[in-house]
C-alpha cells in the first residue's frame, strides 16, 4: 500500500510524462527595456513591454523600485498580455526601476529590469543677464547656464537674431553649451542668447540675450593658448558606443588644435574630428581604442595641453547560459554559466524569483550550480544573474525531477538478438524510471547468476562472453524501484561463426598484367552475407573503378577480386571484408606491382663547357625493379624536341647518377633532361634542368654552296647559305669574303659583320665580262676566325651580245604553225651567246604586246604554234645571254595558211521507232613533227 503523497507525486509525474512535449515553466519572450518619455507627450500613456510563454499560461506581476505594483488600487495601471500600460503618467509617482515576474505551477521567473524615465526641460529663470565687456583680441566664455531637465540637450547660440556659426575662433560645447571666443575681434560686438534643445522632446528654450561690448583701454597683446574646454582626466566608454571629446583654446593669435595618443600610436583611422579640430570622435570604440589621448594647442606664443584617459567597459554578455535539465530524483544536478564584461562580472543565483543561497545539498560558486540528491522540492525555475556596474543580465532554466516506476513501454527489450559460437553480446535494458531501479534477469523461468562468463552492468544491461549453443533462449529483465515493477523480453539466437578458408594471398605482379585475389569462407546460410574490399584504408567503388575493378565468384561464400590491367597506382594493401548479421571479419594481402621506373629527380647542370656539360641527378623510385641505365637528352631553342647526346661514360649504368654530356655545340642554351630504364621498360623523363648556354669557341662550319655570277657590267656576284646559329660558336659571328681572278696569287679581302649575309658584289671597272674568278668565304666571330669554305669558280658578270642573227626566214606549215630561220651573227660577237629570242605579233595588234619564245644553245629555228589562220605575222629575232639581249634582226612576214574546211559524214541508225543522225568530225592530220628544244616567254616579263 502507498503512503497519499507517493500516489500524488506519482499522479502527477504522469500527467507530465503524457504531455511533457507541452507542459513548461514560464519563458521570456519579450522583456522590458529603458524607456525616456517625453513629459509634453500627445499620447499620455506609458508601455512596458513583457511577452511570456509557458503552459499553463503564465501570470504576470510587476515591480517599481521591488514594490509589487497594485493594478487593483491604481486605475491608471494595467496588464496587457504581459505587458504594463500606465495612463496619464506621473513624473513623481511613475519614474522608477521596473520589472516582470511570471509565474506558473512550475515556478517564477524575473525579467531585467526596466528605468522609465520622463524626458522634460523647463524654461530659463532669469530674464535678463548682465552685459559682458572685453577688451579686442581677448578670449572670452558666455556661460549658457541650462535650466532645469532630464534627457539630452542640445545648445546652439543666436548672435544679433541670426544663428552663431562655429570656425576655429568659435566653439560652443555640446557638454556646458558656453560659447567661446578664442579672439574677439570688433566683428563680434553684439547680443547673444543661448538656445536649448531636449532632443528627446524636440523641446526649445531661449535664454536671456547677453549684450557683448568691446572696452576703450586699448588692444589685448599676443599670448599662448589657455584650454578652456577640455575632456575629464578618466572618460570611461562602452564597447561600441561612439565617443565625444572636446577641446577648445583661448589665445592670441588663433590657437590651432590637433590631436594625439600619448603612447604614440596613431589614432584610428575611423575618428572623425569636428569644428575645426574642437571635437574628436571616435565610433565603435573597442578595447584597442583605449588610451591616453592628448589635445595640444598652439599659437606662436606658446603651446598648452590637455590629457585624458579613455577607459574601455562592457556589459555582461553570455558566453554560456544554462538549459533546462530533467533529472531523475536522487540524482545530482550542475549548472554552469559564464559571461564576459568588463569589469569582470559577479554571479547570483536565483530560484523561482527569490535569492538561492548555499546550504546542505545547494553549493553555489560564481557562476555554478551543484545540488546533489535531488528531491522534488528542488524543482523549479532557476536564474543565472551576471552583473557588472554597467549593466545586469538574466538567464533562465527549468529543474524538473522526475519520480517514476519502471516502464518499458518505448524501450522494450530487443525482440531477437544474434550471436555467432564463441562471440559476446549484450542485452540492453533501459525502462524510464526514477529513481534508478535494481536490475535482475532470467533465462526462462529461471533467475539468472552471474558467473565469469555472465554479469549485469550497472545500467542494466546483460552482458554474456565466450557464447555457446546452451545460451541460446528467452532472457527477461525485471526492473524495481520504490514506485513499481516492470519487465522486458527478448530472444537470443546462437549461430555458428563465418570462417575465410581460402583468404587473399599477397603477390608480385607487373604493370599490365591481371590477377585475381581469393577471398572464400564457410558461414551460416541462414544469415545474409556481404563482402567489401578496401584498398590502402579506402573502400573500392565497383562503378567508378570497374575499368580495373571487379568482383567475381558466383556464389554466397566468395567474394574475390579481380584486377585487370593493373598500374603502378594499384599497389598496396587489399583487405576483403566479410560481415553477417552476428559477426564480421578480414583476411588482407600485399600487393607488390614492379614497372619501369619513376622519373629520376633534380637534374643539375654541375658545370659546363663550350662542348660539353657535366650532370648530376638523384634516382626516382625503381619500382620494385632494379634500374639498370639512364639516357640523358637535350633540347635547344634550334632542335625539334627532346634528342639523345653523346655523354662519358658512354653506357651510363644504374648505380651512376653522374655523367658528362660531349660534342654540344657552343655558344648554344641548352636544358636536359634524364630518363631512366630497367628490364621491365623505360620510365617517364625528369622535370628539365635549368637552361644553362655553353661557352663560345672559334667557329668551325663553313658556308655551304658557294657560288654566283650573274649581275651587271664590271661585277663579281658571290653568294652562299648562311650557318646556321646554332653553328656558329659565339656573338659577333660574320663572313670573310676572299676572291682573286683565276691564276692569280694574291686574294682580295672583304668583311661582312653580319651573320645573316648572304652576298656579296665586287664591282671594278677593270673585271672582265665573263672573268673567272676563285671565291671561298671563311667565318668568324668575337673568339677569332674559323675556317674557309673550299675555293670554287665564279665568274664576273658578262655582257649582252652586240650583234643581230643574220638571214631570217619564216615559213607557214598550216593555219596554225609556222616554222622561223636564222643564221649566227656574221661578226664576232663580245658577249657570249646562250640562245636566241623570237618575238612574234599579229599584224592587227601592237608590237609592244607580241609575245616571245626562246631558244637553248646554239639551235637556230623553231616552231610557233597555236596562230590564227589567214593571218599576217611579223618576227623578229635576238641573241641573249645572262646579261640580256642584243640588238634585233630585221623583220619578217609570214601569213598562216587558211583553215581547212571540216569533213562532215553523216551516218543514220535506225531502230524500230526513229532515225538519228550522228555527226563526225575529223581533225586534219598532224604532218609536221618537230623536237626542237624551246621555251615560252611572255612578252610582259622582263
Amino acid at each position: 500500500m502507498r503512503l497519499p503523497w507517493e500516489l500524488l507525486v506519482l499522479q502527477s509525474f504522469m500527467l507530465c510524462l503524457a504531455d511533457d512535449y507541452t507542459l513548461h515553466g514560464p519563458v521570456f519572450i519579450q522583456e522590458p527595456s529603458h524607456v525616456m518619455f517625453p513629459l509634453n507627450s500627445e499620447e499620455k500613456k506609458v508601455k512596458l513591454n513583457c511577452e511570456v510563454k509557458g503552459n499553463p499560461k503564465p501570470h504576470i506581476r510587476w515591480k517599481l523600485n521591488g514594490t509589487d505594483v497594485d493594478i487593483g488600487v491604481d486605475f491608471r495601471y494595467s496588464v496587457v498580455e504581459g505587458s504594463l500600460l500606465i495612463n496619464n503618467p506621473n513624473k513623481t509617482q511613475d519614474a522608477g526601476t521596473y520589472q516582470c515576474i511570471a509565474t506558473n505551477s512550475f515556478g517564477t521567473v524575473v525579467s531585467r529590469e526596466a528605468k522609465l524615465q520622463f524626458a522634460y526641460l523647463e524654461n530659463f529663470k532669469t530674464r535678463t543677464r548682465s552685459t559682458v565687456s572685453v577688451r579686442q583680441g581677448q578670449g572670452m566664455v558666455l556661460l549658457c547656464g541650462p535650466p532645469a531637465h532630464s534627457g539630452e540637450l542640445s545648445y546652439a547660440w543666436i548672435f544679433n537674431e541670426y544663428p552663431s556659426y562655429q570656425d576655429n575662433r568659435r566653439f560652443v560645447s555640446q557638454e556646458t553649451g558656453n560659447l567661446y571666443i578664442a579672439k574677439v575681434e570688433k566683428s563680434d560686438v553684439g547680443n547673444y542668447t543661448c538656445v536649448v534643445t531636449n532632443t528627446v522632446t524636440n523641446h526649445k528654450v531661449l535664454g536671456p540675450p547677453t549684450p557683448l561690448i568691446l572696452r576703450n583701454d586699448g588692444v589685448m597683446g599676443e599670448y599662448e593658448p589657455k584650454i578652456e574646454v577640455h575632456f575629464p582626466e578618466m572618460v570611461p566608454t562602452a564597447k561600441g558606443t561612439t565617443v565625444r571629446l572636446e577641446c577648445f583654446a583661448l589665445g592670441n593669435p588663433v590657437p590651432t588644435i590637433i590631436w594625439r595618443r600619448a603612447d604614440g600610436k596613431p589614432i584610428a583611422r575611423k575618428a572623425r574630428r569636428h569644428k575645426s579640430n574642437g571635437i574628436l570622435e571616435i565610433p565603435n570604440f573597442q578595447q584597442e581604442d583605449a588610451g591616453l589621448y592628448e589635445c595640444v594647442a598652439e599659437n606662436s606664443r606658446g603651446k598648452n595641453v590637455a590629457r585624458g584617459q579613455l577607459t574601455f567597459y562592457a556589459q555582461p554578455n553570455w558566453i554560456q547560459k544554462i538549459n533546462d535539465i530533467h533529472v531523475a530524483i536522487e540524482e545530482n544536478v550542475f549548472w554552469e554559466c559564464k559571461a564576459n564584461g568588463r569589469p569582470k562580472p559577479t554571479y547570483r543565483w536565483l530560484k523561482n524569483g527569490e535569492p538561492l543561497l548555499t546550504r546542505d545539498r545547494i553549493q553555489i560558486e560564481q557562476g555554478t550550480l551543484n545540488i546533489t540528491i535531488v528531491n522534488l522540492s528542488d524543482a523549479g525555475m532557476y536564474q543565472c544573474v551576471a552583473e557588472n556596474k554597467h549593466g545586469v543580465i538574466f538567464s533562465s532554466a527549468e529543474l524538473s525531477v522526475i519520480a517514476v516506476g519502471p516502464d518499458f513501454s518505448r524501450t522494450l527489450l530487443k525482440r531477437v538478438t544474434l550471436v555467432k559460437v564463441g562471440g559476446e553480446v549484450v542485452i540492453e535494458c533501459k525502462p524510464k524510471a526514477s529513481p534508478k531501479p535494481v536490475y535482475t534477469w532470467k533465462k526462462g523461468r529461471d533467475i539468472l547468476r552471474e558467473n565469469e562468463r555472465i554479469t549485469i552492468s550497472e545500467d542494466g544491461s546483460l552482458k554474456i562472453v565466450n557464447v555457446t549453443k546452451s545460451d541460446a533462449g528467452s532472457y527477461t529483465c525485471i526492473a524495481t524501484n520504490h514506485f513499481g515493477t516492470a519487465s522486458s523480453t527478448g530472444n537470443l539466437v546462437v549461430k555458428d561463426p563465418t570462417r575465410v578458408m581460402v583468404p587473399p594471398s599477397s603477390m608480385d605482379v607487373t604493370v599490365g598484367e591481371s590477377i585475381v585475389l581469393p577471398c572464400q569462407v564457410t558461414h551460416d546460410h541462414s544469415l545474409d552475407i556481404v563482402f567489401t574490399w578496401s584498398f590502402n584504408g579506402h573502400l573500392i567503388d565497383f562503378d567508378k573503378d570497374g575499368d580495373h575493378f571487379e568482383r567475381v565468384g558466383g556464389q554466397d561464400s566468395a567474394g574475390d577480386l579481380m584486377i585487370r590491367n593493373i598500374q603502378l597506382k594499384h599497389a598496396g594493401k587489399y583487405i576483403c571484408m566479410v560481415q553477417t548479421s552476428v559477426d564480421k571479419l578480414s583476411a588482407g594481402a600485399d600487393l607488390i606491382v614492379r614497372g619501369p621506373p619513376g622519373p629520376p629527380e633534380a637534374v643539375t647542370i654541375d658545370e659546363i663547357t663550350d662542348t660539353t656539360a657535366q650532370l648530376s641527378w638523384r634516382p626516382g623510385p625503381d619500382n620494385h625493379s632494379p634500374i639498370t641505365m639512364y639516357v640523358i637528352q637535350a633540347r635547344t631553342p634550334f632542335s625539334v624536341g627532346w634528342q639523345a647526346v653523346n655523354t662519358v661514360p658512354e653506357l651510363i649504368d644504374g648505380k651512376t647518377f653522374t655523367a658528362t654530356v660531349v660534342g654540344l655545340n657552343p655558344w648554344v642554351e641548352y636544358e636536359f633532361r634524364t630518363v631512366a630504364a630497367n628490364v621491365i621498360g623505360i620510365g617517364e623523363p625528369s622535370r628539365p634542368s635549368e637552361k644553362r648556354r655553353t661557352e663560345e669557341a672559334l667557329p668551325e662550319v663553313t658556308p655551304a654552296n658557294v657560288s654566283g655570277g650573274g649581275g651587271s657590267k664590271s661585277e663579281l656576284v658571290i653568294t652562299w647559305e648562311t650557318v646556321p646559329e646554332e653553328l656558329q660558336n659565339g656573338r659577333g659571328f660574320g663572313y670573310v669574303v676572299a676572291f682573286r681572278p683565276y691564276g692569280k696569287m694574291i686574294w682580295m679581302l672583304t668583311v661582312l659583320a653580319s651573320a645573316d649575309a648572304s652576298r656579296y658584289v665586287f664591282r671594278n671597272e677593270s673585271v672582265r665580262p665573263f672573268s673567272p674568278f676563285e671565291v671561298k668565304v671563311g667565318v668568324f666571330n668575337n673568339k677569332g676566325e674559323g675556317p674557309f669554305s673550299p675555293t670554287t669558280v665564279v665568274y664576273s658578270a658578262e655582257e649582252e651580245p652586240t650583234k643581230p642573227p643574220a638571214s631570217i626566214f619564216a615559213r607557214s606549215l598550216s593555219a596554225t604553225d609556222i616554222e622561223v630561220f636564222w643564221a649566227s651573227p656574221m661578226e664576232k660577237n663580245r658577249g657570249r651567246i646562250q640562245g636566241y629570242e623570237v618575238k612574234y605579233w599579229r599584224h592587227d595588234d601592237k608590237e609592244e604586246n607580241a609575245r616571245k619564245i626562246r631558244t637553248i644553245g646554239n639551235q637556230t629555228s623553231t616552231k610557233i604554234t597555236n596562230l590564227k589562220g589567214s593571218a599576217l605575222y611579223h618576227l623578229a629575232v635576238k641573241a641573249y645571254n645572262t646579261a640580256g639581249t642584243g640588238p634585233s634582226s630585221a623583220t619578217v612576214n609570214v601569213t598562216t595558211r587558211k583553215p581547212r574546211k571540216n569533213i562532215l559524214a553523216q551516218k543514220y541508225f535506225r531502230d524500230s521507232s526513229d532515225i538519228s543522225p550522228v555527226h563526225s568530225l575529223s581533225p586534219p592530220p598532224n604532218d609536221h613533227l618537230h623536237t626542237n628544244w624551246y621555251h615560252y616567254v611572255d612578252s610582259n616579263l622582263p
